[in-house]
C-alpha cells in the first residue's frame, strides 16, 4: 500500500463528501480511489467512512483520523513544493476559480506577468458568478468577494471592491436622475441578484446610514450583462467600479447618487486551511497582492473626479 496516496484519497474524499469527487480531482478512477481508502480502512482496522447509495459521511473514527492525516497531506505537498523551489522554481498546476468581475478586462495581465515569473506552473483557471467553497469546488485557491463561508478556509483580502448606481445618459435625459436614495424606488432598476443583503441597500454619507428597500425590475447573477443592459438605457443599475470603470470615463454611462457611498466590499482569495503553506498558492496570492497596493487602478481616475471615495 502507497501510504500517501491512500492519506490523500482519504482526505479528499473527506473534504468532498464523495469518492466520484474526490476522483475526479485526483484524476484517476473512483475503482482506485476505493482501493486506496479501503487499503487504509484495512490497515488501522477500523471503517473511516458510513456509506449509502446517497451519501458518504465520516465515521466516528474517520473524524479524529482526518485533521491528523489533512495537515500531513499538505505538509508533505508544501515540502515537496519547497523542495523544487530550492533547485528551481514552483511547479505543478494550480486549480483558481475566479469571478467574472475580475476575470474579464483585469486577470489576463496579471496572469501573463506571474506565468512569466513561475513559468513552471501549470495554471488551470474556471470563472464563474457563483460563491465558491475551494474544497467542495476542488481548486487550490477562489478569488471571490464574499466571506468564507467556515472556519477550515483562509481568507486573505487584496483590494476594496467599490460599488455605484449608474445609467445611461439617455436613461437620465428620459427619466431624471435620482437625488437621494429613496428616489431609486421609484425608478427602473436593475441589480446583482447574489448580495447577501438581498433587496435591502444602505447609503453612507456624512456619517450618516440610508437604508432603502429596492424593488428591480431585472436582477441577474452576471455584473457584464448588467451592465450591458444599463447601457441599452435600460435601467439604473449598481455595478462594481471594475466592471463600469471604463464606461463611466467614456460616458456611456454616468454616475448617480455620488453623494452616497454603498458599504465596500473585499476581492479576497480563499483558500483551505490546509493549504495555508502551499507554495504555488501562496506565490500566486502574494503576486497579486503586491499588484495592488493602495486604489485599485480601474479606481484611480473615478476618485480623481470625485465620484467614488479614496483610501
Amino acid at each position: 500500500m502507497d501510504r500517501f496516496l491512500s492519506f490523500e484519497a482519504f482526505v479528499r474524499v473527506a473534504d468532498t463528501l464523495s469518492f466520484a469527487e474526490a476522483a475526479r480531482q485526483l484524476g484517476v478512477t473512483n475503482s482506485v480511489i476505493s482501493h486506496r481508502v479501503q487499503q487504509l480502512e484495512k490497515h488501522i482496522n477500523a471503517p473511516l467512512f458510513h456509506r449509502s447509495t446517497r451519501h458518504v459521511r465520516l465515521s466516528e473514527v474517520g473524524e479524529t483520523y482526518y485533521r491528523r492525516c489533512a495537515e500531513m497531506v499538505a505538509d508533505l505537498s508544501d515540502l515537496t513544493d519547497q523542495m523544487r523551489d530550492l533547485r528551481a522554481s514552483p511547479v505543478g498546476r494550480l486549480r483558481i476559480q475566479v469571478l467574472p468581475g475580475f476575470a474579464i478586462r483585469h486577470f489576463a495581465a496579471i496572469l501573463t506577468a506571474f506565468t512569466k515569473k513561475y513559468p513552471d506552473i501549470e495554471l488551470d483557471v474556471v470563472v464563474n458568478d457563483r460563491v465558491g467553497n475551494p474544497i467542495e469546488d476542488g481548486v487550490d485557491v477562489s478569488f471571490q468577494i464574499f466571506p468564507a463561508p467556515n472556519d477550515s478556509l483562509i481568507e486573505r483580502r487584496l483590494f476594496t471592491v467599490r460599488r455605484m448606481f449608474c445609467a445611461a445618459p439617455e436613461y437620465l435625459e428620459k427619466h431624471g436622475a435620482p437625488v437621494q436614495p429613496c428616489d431609486l424606488t421609484m425608478l427602473p432598476v436593475a441589480l446583482y441578484s447574489a448580495y447577501p443583503t438581498r433587496n435591502k441597500w444602505k447609503f453612507l454619507k456624512d456619517g450618516n446610514t440610508t437604508e432603502v428597500e429596492l424593488s428591480a425590475k431585472m436582477r441577474t447573477n452576471s455584473v457584464h450583462l448588467l451592465r450591458d443592459y444599463a447601457l441599452t438605457g435600460a435601467a439604473i443599475v449598481c455595478l462594481p467600479s471594475l466592471v463600469a470603470g471604463d464606461e463611466l470615463m467614456a460616458g456611456t454611462l454616468a454616475p448617480v447618487l455620488q453623494d452616497y457611498a454603498l458599504p465596500p466590499l473585499s476581492f479576497s482569495a480563499v483558500y483551505p486551511a490546509t493549504q495555508r503553506q502551499a507554495l504555488k498558492v501562496r506565490v500566486l496570492v502574494d503576486f497579486l497582492a503586491s499588484c495592488f497596493q493602495g486604489d485599485p487602478p480601474w479606481d484611480v481616475p473615478l476618485i480623481e473626479r470625485g465620484w467614488l471615495p479614496g483610501n
